[in-house]
């Protein structure tokens, strides 16, 4: 993953993580907050890789739909860009 879309996931999951499965929050944030890889994750939880690699792609998709219905993430960088450009 890219650092952009990295940073991009991070942002989406801080502003909707909470309305993701406990197990999909669990797993996005080892990946995400605690650098694990998809292999450290799968072999903590016990489960398989793929069962992890699911969970991302699943989270992240769900994220990306939310913000396309609520917008609130452009919107909070509109208004951090906004507020760069005063300064």
């Amino acid at each position: 993953m890219k650092i952009e879309d990295s940073i991009s996931f991070g942002k989406l999951f801080d502003a909707y993580g909470k309305l993701l499965s406990p197990s999909q929050q669990e797993i996005i944030d080892c990946y995400l907050n605690f650098d694990l890889t998809i292999s450290e994750i799968a072999e903590n939880k016990g489960v398989s890789r793929q069962a992890v690699k699911d969970a991302l792609q699943k989270g992240e998709k769900r994220l990306t739909e939310i913000e396309n219905l609520l917008g609130l993430v452009q919107k909070i960088d509109t208004l951090e860009q906004q507020i760069k450009t005063k300064n």
